[in-house]
């Protein structure tokens, strides 16, 4: 997307801790006439959680039965596996309600999203692992509530599950029997209600806090731009072939995603065009610094960058600067190598052009891009695997000293 501008960003002020004199957000002001419902109404999607998992998760934590849930878990993988044993009956009853595709789900589009999804999965990757990856630590609500959860506390493990949700999503089998992503998505729909029940009784999560609890509906949305809406424009930006029907494809696909972690019609977005504009609203003017989010980032980049994978700390940093611009990057600290910035500004359009079949050279750096793949797989996906080596398990505390 290039270089966020810094005083869209400042605008912000105290909210994000970039100045030193409060100042409100910006109200809300997105109309649900662009959204799958339909209607022409104003609301803030900022101040929408999602009561009815939320008060599961609440007993689920006042029982003391998150351990067993959690093993009970294991078994249940597949789509198409029954629920599980060994869980309350209040969780099974839940679970019996959403644990299915919403009535105006296309089976026709979402398979079409399956084979989108097989046959751009290398540019995904790159976009989400390095791109959006390094993006969620300068969201400052979501660098915060990452760091003080227990998740933060152990960010390869947090950096695996989530991409074992873009993975799932991302599967050529996704919405099928033997796919996971349904299942994957109704146990994160749950980890983000117990992370809601926890972090409030967090002091240090609370001290920074602007919400009286974190993980509403606008706070999925902007993940959500910042995942699937920035990807979208990165594809084409990076001149890749796409078809109006894939493109509807992809988004549909998202659409359901959106509604099975809770995100109600009117705030989901009803055409790309729409989502562009939503995001316009809500993600990059709300960009920024924390202690938070560079404490994430260094530790991800740590990960990234360890000697086991082969890949040079200039080489990464240049290629996350490359996605994500200087702004984003001299929030974080990222040292420049220029020697590497100029080969990825001339080499990554090139390897594309190779791979996408428009030019026949491939490029002499192109090994890089493909160690850098392989590399990142291995580290958070468990070597290209998803739920069933990277299982998504509810949390029962926040971060230790939170």
């Amino acid at each position: 997307m290039g270089n966020i501008s810094r005083r869209r960003v400042l605008s912000l002020g105290a909210v994000l801790g970039l100045a030193g004199v409060a100042s409100a957000p910006e109200a809300w002001a997105w109309s649900s006439r662009g959204s799958l419902a339909g209607t022409d109404a104003v609301t803030d999607p900022f101040q929408v959680w999602d009561p009815e998992p939320d008060e599961v998760a609440a007993r689920l934590l006042a029982d003391g039965v998150i351990p067993a849930v959690n093993t009970a878990w294991r078994s249940w993988v597949d789509n198409a596996d029954p629920l599980p044993a060994g869980m309350p009956g209040y969780l099974t009853s839940y679970l019996q309600q959403v644990n299915r595709l919403p009535s105006w789900a296309d089976a026709t589009a979402l398979a079409a999203s399956e084979r989108y999804y097989k046959r751009l999965a290398s540019y995904l990757f790159v976009s989400q692992s390095l791109g959006s990856g390094i993006m969620s630590t300068v969201i400052p609500r979501e660098a915060r509530a990452v760091y003080w959860s227990a998740g933060g506390a152990d960010m390869k493990e947090r950096a695996a599950k989530t991409f074992t949700f873009g993975y799932d999503l991302n599967s050529e089998t996704a919405w099928q029997p033997t796919g996971h992503f349904v299942v994957t998505a109704n146990k994160t729909r749950l980890v983000h209600s117990v992370v809601r029940n926890l972090l409030p009784t967090s002091p240090r999560f609370m001290e920074t806090s602007d919400q009286p609890k974190p993980i509403s509906n606008g706070d999925i949305l902007r993940t959500f731009h910042s995942v699937a809406t920035y990807a979208h424009s990165n594809l084409l930006k990076w001149g890749i072939r796409l078809s109006a029907a894939e493109q509807e494809a992809d988004l549909h696909a998202w659409q359901v995603a959106l509604h099975l972690l809770g995100v109600r019609r009117e705030f989901i977005p009803a055409t790309w065009a729409d989502a562009l504009t939503q995001a316009e609203h809500m993600l990059w003017p709300n960009l920024g610094p924390t202690t938070e989010g560079t404490s994430l980032a260094e530790t991800l980049l740590g990960y990234i960058t360890q000697p086991t994978l082969g890949l040079a700390t200039g080489f990464v940093h240049e290629f996350v600067r490359y996605l994500l611009g200087d702004e984003m990057c001299d929030w974080l600290g990222l040292r420049r190598d220029w020697a590497q910035a100029a080969l990825i500004k001339v080499e990554w359009p090139l390897y594309v052009a190779f791979r996408e079949g428009t030019s026949g050279v491939f490029p002499g750096s192109g090994y890089l891009f493909d160690q850098a793949l392989r590399g990142i797989a291995m580290l958070y996906l468990n070597n290209g695997t998803s739920a069933t080596q990277t299982p998504v398990t509810l949390p029962a505390a926040n971060r230790p000293g939170a």
